[in-house]
Formats: C-alpha cells, structure tokens, sequence
C-alpha cells in the first residue's frame, strides 16, 4: 500500500504547485481512496428501478410566478470544451452557427433579449477550462452590458492529474504536459462555485437560483416558465429530461434507487456489461438528462458546507489513453463525475419533462449541420424553434467530414434545406452547391471527389 499512498501523495503535491483550490484537491483525494479501493461506480440494474415525472406542458405557471423567479436567477453556462473530437483547439462554442453568429453570440443574445423582456439582471456566467478562457472572454467583449456589475462573467473549472492505470501514479508526459491533467468533469462545477467565492457573492447580491447548461444546447434558455415552475416546487434541486429516442439508447438515464427511493443519474460509463441491454431498453429507461439544471443557491451552499466542500457525487471512472491521438501511449484512469449525479445528493429533488427544443445539443458535425440547416428558425429572441416536422437523422462520412475545417470546404455555400428530410447519409467525398434540397431520405455514395450541383433537388424517391 506504501506505493500506493505516494501515487495520491504525489498527485496532491502536483496540484498544490500548480495552484489548484484547496477544495478541489481534497475533492479529488476523496475519489482517489475510492479508486484505490477498487470502487467502479458502477450502478448494478437490481438495485433501480424506472422513474415517472411531471411534463412541462402539463404545468400551470403564473406570469408573475414566472417574472419573479427570472429575476432572482442566475444562468451559468459550461463552457470548458475544445470540440477536440472536431478537430477544434479552442473553444467549441465559438463555431458559427447561423449568420456569422457563434453559439456564445446566441447565448448572449439569448440572455439580453430575457433581460429587456423581464426587467431581470440575469447574469450570465461561463465556467472555461484554462484552455478556453482567453478565446471566450475576447468572443464576448463585444457585448458590452454582459457583465452584471459586482460580478464577474466568468469562472475556471478545476483541473487534476491523470492517473496511470497500472499503479495509480500521476502520468508524466514531457513530450505535450498539458495532456498530464484533465478537467474533473461537469461535476467540478459546485467546487468550482464555491471554490472562487462565486457562490457566497451570488447569494450576498440577493440571487436565489441557478440554472446550469451546456454551452453547446442552444436550445437551454433560462425560460422564466420553467424558473416560475421550480422557484413554485420549493426544490432544491431538478433537472429537465426528455423522453429518450434510438440515439439516446447509449446515452445516460434517470431512475429510481431501490434502498432510499432516491433519483438517480445512470451513464454509460457507470453501466455494467450485462446491463447494457438494460440501458439500451427505451420502454424500461424512458428519460434522458438535457444537462439543463436548476438549484437553490441556498440549499447547495447548506449542503457543500455540511460536507465541507465536497457533494460525493457518485465516481465516473474513465478509462483513456495519454495521448487520445496515439492508442499505443500508456493507458490512464480520469476520475470523473456528473454534475447532473447531484440529484441523488438532495432530498426532495425533482424532474421534469421537457419538449425536445430546450435539448439541441452538437456533439458531432452531423448535428452542426443540422443546426446551420432551415430544420431551427431563430427568432427575434434568439431561441431557436424547429419549423421541420422532424429533426432529420444525419451521417456524414467521418473520412471526410469529422473535422470541421473539412467539413466546411464541403458546404461553401452553407447548409443543403433538410427541412422535409428524414435521413441524409453521405458516404464518400461530396461538395454541396448552393441552394440544395433534401427530401425523404437520402443517400450518397460515390468514388473519388463528386459534387451535388447549385438547386438539385435530393428526393428520397430517387
């Protein structure tokens, strides 16, 4: 065990010379013990069971509920990701989306839009990763009444070592030493918040609830009907869901435990092998996260203080190599968790089923091309409103058009309509002329480079 102790002596020692809040490296020496003691958290099938919960659509909502809790609301949005997976080295929410407008431009304009309607401050506040920060702030510069006076418009997310998966030792990588840390997952947010001072100045200058998303879903806007909906429920925690559909099928789910009749949080990762089918079974496990979260500021501060600083949010332990660009470089363990996982941290914690607009995330090229498509209309207000009957299913082939400079070259004259398709899947090398229609599902294949000309009509019948 000796060797052992020093792998988590050494990682301590490692974050206190790069700085890191004193909280956030005893939040990770908590899941370095679970570690060590072979924790998996792995949530078994037989100890859940399948949750209901109330629709959105189905609550009453007073206008003036909905205005007073707007204006005790702050909305944070995560922002630490590089899009890496599209071959992006700076921050993902700085893609175009529509008319030279980045996801962080929307967003903004989301969140002014809402203030001028609701006479509400609502400060916007971004958690960066040290990676995303410099780019961000500058992206957001131009909007010169963001920031809410008193507060700053953003946070960092914490970092941590890398642990060798053979010895638990931090990894050393002289070659690239950034890739030795990784960011502790969205869970790190609560540390983070109180980490900085944010939470207790949040709670000083008289705001009462949060709500957390993803800056890649621009459909999370702060709604005053969902604030009036929660501030109304005396929660001290939800989260919106959605019912799941086939490409949700690998993706996380709520349910009930057994032993305390608690909501939980389920992700892949936290899945064992032989309940895979269990997860994958959209009759059983009908509702996914959207990462959209509200909370009493209150009620979390309550909470991280009886802790002293550190939730216990259910262990992700994931599994990758040092170098994600090389599958030969030595195997590492990141020590993650959800922020979504704190559900099962609060009593009387609450769901609610929302309309798949407020969960538009983009994870892929394929959903960007969606997103840059007449599928969404951006209104007046910046929200986006599907005016397709149905969010077509789109596979672009990743040889060519994964990464987002290539994918770019492919589309010179923006996205083909794909408001009456159902299925786009393009196999090969295509560039797409101006003006070209999508209708039914389609799909293209071909040798060599091959171009769809200016206003063909792609019909599914064809």
């Amino acid at each position: 065990m000796g060797g052992r102790r020093s792998g988590l002596d050494k990682a301590r020692a490692k974050m206190v010379e790069a700085g890191v809040d004193p909280v956030a490296v005893e939040t990770f020496a908590h899941y370095y013990r679970l570690l060590e003691h072979g924790e998996t958290g792995l949530i078994p099938e037989s100890t859940i069971e399948p949750v209901d919960m109330e629709s959105l659509a189905d609550v009453e909502v007073a206008d003036d509920v909905a205005a007073d809790a707007i204006r005790k609301t702050v909305a944070i949005k995560l922002n630490g990701g590089l899009g890496t997976s599209m071959g992006m080295e700076r921050a993902k929410s700085l893609l175009c989306v529509r008319r030279g407008l980045s996801f962080l431009d929307i967003i903004a304009r989301q969140a002014l839009h809402l203030r001028k309607e609701y006479d509400a401050p609502l400060p916007l506040i971004v958690m960066n990763s040290f990676r995303t920060s410099a780019d961000t702030l500058h992206a957001l510069a131009r909007y010169e009444d963001l920031e809410v006076p008193g507060l700053p418009l953003e946070f960092l997310q914490n970092k941590e070592p890398r642990l060798l998966l053979d010895g638990l030792l931090p990894v050393e990588w002289p070659k690239d030493p950034e890739l030795e840390w990784c960011p502790p997952g969205h869970g790190d947010i609560y540390t983070a918040l109180r980490g900085t001072g944010l939470l207790d100045l949040l709670i000083e200058q008289g705001y009462r609830y949060a709500f957390v998303s993803n800056s890649d879903n621009l459909g999370a806007v702060p709604a005053p009907r969902v604030a009036g909906w929660f501030a109304a429920s005396g929660a001290p925690f939800a989260i919106e869901a959605v019912r799941r559909t086939a490409s949700d099928r690998k993706g996380g789910h709520f349910a009930r435990r057994k032993a305390d009749g608690r909501i939980v949080l389920r992700e892949t990762a936290q899945t064992a092998k032989e309940d895979l089918a269990a997860l994958a079974d959209l009759d059983r496990h009908r509702f996914t996260s959207t990462n959209n979260l509200w909370f009493d500021l209150h009620a979390m501060k309550q909470k991280l203080d009886e802790r002293d600083g550190i939730l216990g949010l259910p262990l992700i332990r994931n599994e990758k190599t040092v170098d994600p660009a090389d599958p030969a470089s030595p195997k590492v363990v990141q020590v993650e968790t959800a922020m979504g996982a704190a559900i099962e941290v609060f009593e009387g914690a609450r769901l609610i089923e929302v309309g798949r607009d407020r969960f538009i995330p983009v994870k892929t090229t394929n959903d960007l091309l969606v997103l840059r498509s007449d599928v969404y209309a951006i209104g007046d207000d910046f929200a986006l409103t599907q005016v397709a009957s149905d969010v077509p299913f789109v596979d672009l082939d990743p040889a060519h058009f994964k990464v987002v400079g290539e994918f770019d070259k492919r589309f010179p004259e923006g996205a083909p309509s794909l408001a009456r398709a159902s299925a786009l899947t393009v196999n090969g090398d295509w560039t797409f002329g101006h003006g070209v229609q999508v209708v039914g599902a389609v799909e293209l294949s071909g040798k060599g480079a091959q171009r769809v000309p200016e206003g063909e009509v792609l019909s599914g019948d064809a």
